[in-house]
């Protein structure tokens, strides 16, 4: 359920509570009963869900919207429940509601980075990344949460290549994309031009372009970044290789801010997200859109089902 303090367990409820959502799965919801009956209650709703309840909010500390150790801790705890399911075969795939990194770090796990990065640690996972999927259009990150200033000396041939063969294998086995165009974004207005305005795309995205092309086809790149996402809305490509965060997200939440899907590649598992934070503004509010988890579920059960077959 995320954050105690945020809105994920107002978007869980709501979702869960969906005409399209529910009997959809055998959902089971992990958290805290004491905060989701008070969601509940909240939003005058009557929906009885499968609850795991790990009781681990102090009564007499909660509130809404307020950052805190105990809601950080919470927060990992039911991420470790999460993984202990589905390492036992318990359960199929995972749905995160948004958790506060400055709670948990709080809380005493001070290089926590976010859950894509949790969930690669804690599954030995070595070659993962964080793809965002729209009606229209799908990006993957080479690098993440990092200083805009260190990116450039974060990106390495091998991890762009990882990058793009971890987008490639999705889009075959999840999305049925038999033969996937994937567009590599450069990293310098106009992909560089030549060196001009920087030299990353002549000696880091080209060569690991050309290393990729050994053994798939459809890549093309490095593109000028301001080109690629409207090439890409175009049909030019399944999916857009983004350098950076901002570079990637910007163009997605401008179109897909309530509605997109954070799935994370080369898990042993399915995890999916909402395209939000806790929003501590509006919790307990009963404002939360829930469309974007919405859609996260609907896409845990969909590649699940192909995971399975």
């Amino acid at each position: 359920m995320g954050d105690p303090s945020g809105v994920g367990p107002e978007v869980v409820l709501k979702s869960l509570a969906s005409p399209n959502i529910l009997g959809l799965a055998n959902f089971l919801v992990i958290g805290d009963a004491f905060v989701i009956d008070r969601a509940r209650r909240d939003m005058g709703l009557h929906l009885n869900v499968p609850l795991l309840n790990i009781s681990n909010v102090p009564k007499s500390i909660f509130s809404y919207g307020k950052s805190h150790p105990a809601f950080g801790r919470a927060s990992i705890q039911y991420l470790d429940k999460a993984i202990a399911l589905l390492k036992n075969g318990e359960a199929d795939c995972v749905v995160t509601a948004p958790i506060n990194k400055s709670s948990v770090r709080s809380a005493g796990i001070s290089d926590f980075e976010g859950h894509t990065e949790y969930f690669a640690q804690k599954t030995k996972t070595k070659d993962f990344a964080m793809m965002f999927v729209g009606k229209s259009l799908k990006i993957t990150l080479v690098t993440r949460h990092i200083a805009l200033k260190r990116v450039s000396e974060k990106l390495s041939r091998e991890r762009i290549y990882k990058t793009i063969m971890l987008t490639h294998r999705c889009l075959r086995k999840f999305f049925k994309i038999t033969a996937p165009k994937i567009g590599v974004a450069g990293l310098n207005p106009h992909a560089g031009e030549g060196g001009i305005f920087g030299k990353e795309e002549e000696t880091i995205i080209a060569p690991a372009i050309r290393k990729a092309s050994r053994y798939i086809d459809g890549i093309s790149g490095p593109l000028p970044p301001d080109v690629i996402f409207y090439d890409a809305l175009e049909k030019r490509f399944d999916a857009v290789i983004a350098m950076y965060h901002d570079q990637g997200l910007i163009p997605f939440k401008m179109l897909y801010f309530k509605n997109g899907v954070n799935l994370t590649l080369g898990l042993p598992f399915i995890r999916t997200s909402p395209d939000h934070g806790t929003a501590f503004d509006i919790a307990g509010k009963g404002r939360a859109d829930p469309e974007s988890m919405k859609e996260a579920i609907l896409l845990a059960c969909r590649l699940a089902a192909c995971s399975a077959k």
